[in-house]
């Protein structure tokens, strides 16, 4: 299994780190062990790797401030959201201070005629929207969990509605954010395009902390459509709905989401949103636009679907009905692990070019079977990206053996497929290997930025790849 590695610790440096900020935030500066351990990586079988503090600043001069002293001792400088990263991302394998960027969530800035807006990096994506709501305004990218704006930056998030609106990775324009020395960088401004120099923006976008601390984010922002409308459609086969899938992208039909939930999913959502969904796979949908728009796109997809042996096509446009339906799809976690109770759910992603979606899929629920792993799949069909969750007995020593294989088989078919190791989970601690696999000596070049820009290795150290 793919574990956490324990790095060699700074005892004297941490120390006395931990008297400075200790006198210099006071109440906002914690040691408690369950203030520790909540804040190291617990919803994965990566073993929990606790800081030895957990402060939370409240300004980017009191990040500075935290980074300064940690730089001076040589102390590790670990960055804190919200915590829903699924790689060991906030673990701290050599120690060092948790930074928890909760007390920084003030919306800075809405600048409507430019579609865009500037917030701190402890804002959440629901905070945002609930915010944007009446100025006609969203932001889009949607991965389930009401995850922190600066930890989706920092691993470069996805989710439903990636399709039509991309990743993190387009949807952040400019970032300000606290070096390894200190020093607060703006990598770029406002201006929609530019030829300016390095892209930093892209650099830091991703870097799990490993490079710098996050403290302000400028993000491009979307008018509400004028019409919404969502759909669901039942198939014989995961086969016959990712094949629909793949049709649909080909024909261009801007479709907003596309969401696979497999049979076993499905059965578990019933149960959990008291749903009556038919019990084979489903893809739910979204189509945004205008009122003649998301009923031509609505009919287009059910046409396509049907020559693919779908049935049960429903689409909706109220309210209620559509976060219900998508309610339940972000509900579809908790509503999986029912299915063996007791048991833990450990989510594994990968994404490939969406003309093998289907291909990758199929081998992925043949192996499982042969294994006798119990593992509802659902994905984020639109871009190639499906996620597994297999519920496994932590304390079946040969269970964890055999979904361990499976994450590193399924890893290697994705690479072996043109595609990647992690769709939008991130590398964090989990994932290292296979990073190497896929990328190989573009890897050294990485190492080679990292050493550049953080030559003591504090900033969120054995994340991405493990110190030379």
């Amino acid at each position: 299994m793919v574990q956490a590695t324990t790095l060699p610790r700074n005892e004297d440096g941490i120390s006395t780190a931990l008297g400075i900020l200790k006198q210099r935030f006071g109440e906002r500066f914690h040691t408690s062990q369950s203030m520790r351990e909540q804040h190291a990586h617990t919803t994965t079988w990566i073993t929990n790797q606790s800081p030895d503090a957990v402060v939370f600043p409240s300004s980017t001069s009191e990040v500075a401030g935290i980074i300064e002293i940690c730089a001076a001792h040589n102390v590790p400088v670990v960055p804190f959201g919200t915590g829903t990263s699924l790689e060991g991302h906030v673990n701290a394998p050599a120690g060092g201070i948790s930074v928890d960027v909760s007390n920084m969530n003030r919306i800075l800035a809405v600048n409507a005629e430019d579609l865009d807006c500037v917030v701190q990096p402890g804002v959440t994506r629901e905070q945002l929207n609930t915010h944007l709501r009446d100025q006609g305004l969203f932001f889009p990218i949607d991965p389930g969990a009401n995850a922190s704006l600066g930890g989706m930056a920092s691993t470069r998030a996805s989710g439903t509605n990636a399709v039509r609106y991309g990743t993190m990775r387009d949807n952040v324009m400019a970032l300000e954010a606290v070096m390894a020395d200190a020093t607060v960088i703006r990598t770029a401004t406002r201006a929609r395009k530019s030829s300016a120099g390095y892209d930093l923006t892209r650099l830091l976008v991703g870097s799990e902390g490993t490079l710098g601390l996050i403290t302000e984010i400028t993000l491009k922002l979307h008018g509400i459509p004028e019409a919404i409308s969502s759909a669901r459609c039942s198939f014989p086969t995961v086969d016959a709905a990712c094949l629909a899938v793949i049709a649909v992208i080909q024909c261009g039909i801007p479709v907003a989401r596309i969401e696979l939930l497999d049979a076993m999913t499905v059965q578990a959502v019933n149960a959990y949103s008291n749903l009556v969904l038919p019990r084979t796979p489903l893809l739910l949908l979204e189509f945004h636009g205008s009122e003649a728009s998301v009923v031509e796109q609505s009919q287009s997809f059910g046409d396509i679907a049907e020559e693919f042996g779908a049935s049960d096509y429903t689409a909706t446009r109220t309210t209620e009905e559509r976060n219900a339906l998508w309610q339940a799809r972000h509900d579809a976690y908790w509503a999986t692990l029912q299915l063996r109770p007791g048991a833990q759910g450990i989510s594994t992603d990968v994404c490939v070019p969406i003309s093998r979606l289907a291909e990758c899929v199929d081998k992925a629920q043949s192996r499982l079977a042969e294994l006798g792993i119990l593992a509802p799949i659902v994905g984020h069909v639109g871009d190639g990206n499906f996620h597994c969750l297999l519920l496994i007995d932590r304390d079946n020593p040969a269970e964890v053996a055999k979904a361990d294989g499976f994450v590193g088989w399924l890893n290697d078919l994705a690479i072996s497929m043109g595609g990647t190791c992690t769709g939008e989970h991130g590398i964090g601690q989990g994932k290292i290997p296979y990073l190497i696999k896929e990328l190989g000596p573009a890897t050294r070049y990485m190492q080679a930025i990292k050493t550049a820009l953080d030559p003591q290795g504090i900033m969120n150290p054995g994340k991405i790849f493990l110190p030379d």
